[in-house]
């Protein structure tokens, strides 16, 4: 028998060629969060990191939202309000502490790490310029995602958080001098501005930054004299172009900060700290030649101040004395208009949970964006800057702590 002629396809098949599958892109699977709210126990804060018209908002997205019961009653939203919204009103710290997500406002204690479970995501402020190592260590072991308020930058390089509370807390310092220059607090008894026919108050700004912005533009409304000090430029050439105005502005140098502290009667601490270090520029000396019951107002105290005398102090007790001189260290200067700081910081964190959720949860987002992985140093199960391995001295690989993320 003639061997048959093998067939063209039939050669082609002993080539061990198969076909192959076209990569095509995965769409994305929705992310639906576990939101918790809980009620703040830090001692007088009273904000709430979501509006009920926000909870409504992420509900109709399909995220579950549990709120303490009153969480919401300093910046004046009841339960009703939140559970109209669609939220689940929740009657203990354990319940609400079950959620995946936990936004709060304030650094967590030791008894709400305990409340936490492996796994979790924190969103919070931190202010590592007074976070306990005890408390790190514990969030590191339970290995709880951590985003601090503080880091948390967007897409530009912005701080979207804190610029809108230093727009409040700028707008508020004024209001703040106004009641410790007067004599009913034991001030100097003297308007905050000028008249007619009287030397207007002088008011000196370190820093030069969103905070020193708004306080310059409420102190200039009133008629004061203002001062601005930083070391950088640029900032100085921004705050005269945003306020259109010629104000003095000078450079940090010891000699000519010290001369003028000698007769002002309001200074402003604005100074944000730099790769985590808090900066004294105001020496206690300089404190000690300062004009009997003038005001010293430190807000950046959250981070270690930039005031050598000041003494993290809190809504109860804002002030104290020291050289005959006045200090208000109050961290959360935001939390005295609640209401207002809640719907800023409300209209942030929903389109960012929104966004999260599109991209499928918070880590996902994270790495599928380079621009979100600027500035962010190790990752094992979470991310830290060089800044908290440095300070409570841990290795990078046994890391597992969300410290510096970007939006």
């Amino acid at each position: 028998m003639t061997e048959k002629k093998k067939t063209g396809f039939e050669a082609l098949a002993k080539t061990s060629l198969v076909t192959q599958e076209q990569m095509l892109e995965v769409r994305k699977r929705r992310h639906a969060f576990f939101i918790g709210l809980p009620r703040e126990i830090s001692l007088q804060e009273n904000r709430i990191s979501l509006t009920p018209d926000a909870v409504a908002l992420l509900v109709n997205n399909g995220h579950d939202v549990w709120v303490e019961t009153k969480a919401g009653i300093g910046s004046k939203f009841t339960d009703k309000a939140y559970s109209d919204a669609g939220a689940k009103i929740v009657y203990s710290p354990q319940e609400v502490y079950q959620a995946d997500v936990i936004l709060k406002i304030e650094p967590p204690t030791m008894e709400e790490i305990e409340l936490m479970h492996s796994g979790q995501t924190l969103i919070s402020a931190l202010q590592l310029g007074h976070l306990k190592v005890e408390c790190l260590q514990a969030l590191l072991k339970k290995k709880v995602t951590s985003l601090a308020y503080e880091f948390i930058e967007d897409k530009v390089g912005g701080m979207p958080i804190i610029r809108a509370m230093s727009e409040i807390a700028g707008s508020t310092v004024m209001l703040i001098a106004s009641e410790y220059l007067s004599t009913g607090n034991n001030g100097k008894g003297i308007i905050l501005g000028g008249i007619t026919g009287v030397p207007p108050t002088k008011v000196v700004i370190i820093g030069a930054g969103t905070v020193a912005e708004y306080a310059a533009r409420a102190a200039l409304g009133l008629g004061a004299d203002v001062q601005v000090f930083d070391n950088h430029i640029y900032k100085l050439r921004r705050i005269k172009h945003l306020l259109g105005v010629q104000v003095y502005t000078s450079t940090i140098d010891t000699v000519t900060l010290g001369d003028t502290l000698k007769t002002a009667d309001v200074v402003i601490g604005a100074l944000r700290a730099e790769k985590g270090k808090a900066r004294h520029v105001i020496t206690e000396e300089m404190v000690t030649q300062m004009k009997p019951d003038s005001l010293i107002i430190d807000l950046s105290i959250d981070q270690g101040g930039c005031v050598e005398t000041s003494e993290i102090t809190n809504l109860s007790r804002p002030i104290f004395r020291k050289h005959d001189v006045i200090h208000y260290c109050v961290p959360n200067v935001a939390s005295r208009v609640a209401h207002t700081a809640t719907n800023a910081l409300s209209n942030i964190f929903t389109p960012t949970i929104l966004r999260a959720a599109e991209e499928g949860g918070v880590e996902a987002m994270i790495f599928s964006h380079k621009w979100f992985m600027k500035g962010v140093y190790t990752y094992k199960g979470g991310l830290t800057n060089e800044y908290v391995a440095r300070k409570f001295g841990l290795k990078y690989k046994n890391i597992e702590l969300l410290m510096a993320a970007r939006f």
